[in-house]
């Protein structure tokens, strides 16, 4: 499966697995970004997110944990 960086919730688990002891509340968006492109599931163009974007995929995340 490929992730594009319109599937939050798919980016979120992802993250969640390769990153379990890092609490997403506290995480900086260019550390972020950074995870969600180096993931080898990852097939987007890395320019195509935006703070929008990457504050779906952290609230994602943060509900994921909860």
């Amino acid at each position: 499966m490929s992730l594009k960086w319109t599937d939050s919730l798919e980016i979120a688990i992802a993250l969640d697995e390769t990153h379990p002891d890092v609490d997403p509340k506290l995480i900086r968006f260019t550390d972020l970004h950074g995870w969600i492109t180096a993931l080898d599931e990852f097939d987007d163009a890395p320019d195509h997110s935006g703070e929008k974007i990457l504050e779906a995929i952290q609230m994602a995340w943060i509900e994921e944990r909860e």
